[in-house]
C-alpha cells in the first residue's frame, strides 16, 4: 500500500459514512468534462516546513511524521527546508518569507499545537494562525497546509500526532504534494 492508498483511508472525521469512496469516485468521471486530481508523486518537488517551537514536543511528533511522508512520496531530502518560529501565532510569517524566497518552494507546510487553556488566548492564536496561512495562500496561490492541531488538551494533541497513519503532520504532507500535483493539471494550471 502507498502514501496515496493510505491517505484515503485516513478519516478527519469519527463515522464511516464521511469517508472518501473510491469505487464512487471512478464512477464520476464518466459524468464531466474534466476530472482532475492530485497524485502522491512527490520527485521534484521544492517543500517547505514551518514549525512551532511551543508546545515544541506536538510539533516534533507532526514534524517526524511529515518528513516520513514526503520522503516515501519522494521527495529529496535536498529539497526540504524547516524553519522553527517561536509560537503558532508567527507560522504565516515564516511561510510567507518561504514563499517569496529566492529558492522557491512548491508548497508550504505549517505545523504546531494550540492547546485551549483558561483565558481566551486561544481562539485570538488559532483563528489568527488559520486566517494568515490561508491569506499567504490565496494571496501567492502557493499551497499552505494548515497542520496546526487545535485542541482541548494535551491528550487529544498527543493522539493527533501519535507515529502512525492518523498523524496530522503525515496529512499535511501528504495535502501539500497532492495540492501542487492537482493545481498544475489543465484547464486549472497557472502561469507558474
Amino acid at each position: 500500500m502507498n502514501a496515496w492508498d493510505i491517505s484515503l483511508k485516513v478519516s478527519m472525521a469519527s463515522s464511516d459514512e464521511t469517508l472518501f469512496d473510491p469505487a464512487l469516485n471512478e464512477s464520476l468521471r464518466s459524468r464531466v468534462g474534466s476530472y482532475l486530481e492530485g497524485s502522491a508523486e512527490g520527485r521534484g518537488l521544492r517543500i517547505g516546513i514551518a514549525c512551532a517551537r511551543f508546545n515544541g514536543g506536538v510539533t516534533t511528533r507532526l514534524l517526524v511524521s511529515a518528513l516520513d511522508a514526503l520522503s516515501e512520496c519522494g521527495v529529496e531530502r535536498a529539497d526540504v527546508a524547516v524553519a522553527w518560529a517561536p509560537g503558532a501565532f508567527e507560522l504565516p510569517l515564516v511561510a510567507r518569507a518561504f514563499v517569496h524566497s529566492s529558492t522557491p518552494v512548491d508548497a508550504v507546510i505549517v505545523l504546531g499545537a494550540v492547546i485551549r487553556g483558561d483565558t481566551g488566548h486561544y481562539e485570538v492564536v488559532a483563528n489568527e494562525c488559520a486566517r494568515g496561512v490561508q491569506h499567504v495562500q490565496l494571496s501567492s496561490a502557493v499551497p499552505v497546509i494548515f497542520g496546526v492541531l487545535t485542541v482541548n488538551t494535551v491528550e487529544q494533541a498527543l493522539e493527533r500526532s501519535l507515529p502512525d497513519n492518523t498523524n496530522k503532520g503525515r496529512e499535511s504532507a501528504l495535502t501539500a504534494i497532492e495540492m501542487v500535483r492537482v493545481l498544475r493539471l489543465r484547464p486549472l494550471a497557472n502561469d507558474r
